[in-house]
């Protein structure tokens, strides 16, 4: 608040207000959609289409976490969450990728949902900055979610 009482808050961001149109969309793509193969199949094309759309350093880093990530955990299924890349597990959530160009940020995020099994004593990260993804990173990665889906 300020010194007068009003609050400066104004709302949702235009980036913030953007990734709930895209949800919006998702949900309604997701519900006009056919079989369960047919909508897997589907959002699965969905996601390799955002990466493709990526600036290029972000779609390099995104392409990579999906290779990583489909490899690591099979059983998750990829799908678009509020317009990012997703991998979710019995149609929820357990990680995601966001590019450093969505939300006008200085590094691309692998974020983990609170489906993801990371737990560590009583804290741990849940989300990760990624400015590269090298061999080592690749590694850790596929840790991570080997251990969100344990």
């Amino acid at each position: 608040m300020s010194s007068t009482g009003r609050s400066t808050h104004e709302g949702f961001t235009a980036e913030e207000r953007a990734a709930m149109k895209d949800h919006a969309k998702e949900l309604k793509a997701a519900a006009r959609r056919g079989s369960q193969a047919d909508k897997a199949a589907e959002a699965a094309r969905d996601v390799v289409a955002k990466i493709a759309e990526m600036q290029d350093s972000d779609r390099i880093m995104a392409e990579r976490v999906h290779a990583v990530v489909t490899a690591a955990a099979p059983v998750l299924a990829p799908k678009l969450w509020y317009g990012m890349p997703a991998y979710a597990l019995d149609g929820k959530v357990v990680c995601f990728f966001q590019s450093a160009e969505k939300f006008k940020s200085r590094y691309a995020t692998l974020g983990f949902s609170d489906q993801a099994k990371l737990d560590d004593g009583p804290m741990w990260a849940a989300a990760f900055a990624l400015t590269e993804v090298t061999p080592e990173v690749e590694a850790r990665i596929t840790e991570l979610v080997k251990q969100a889906v344990s």
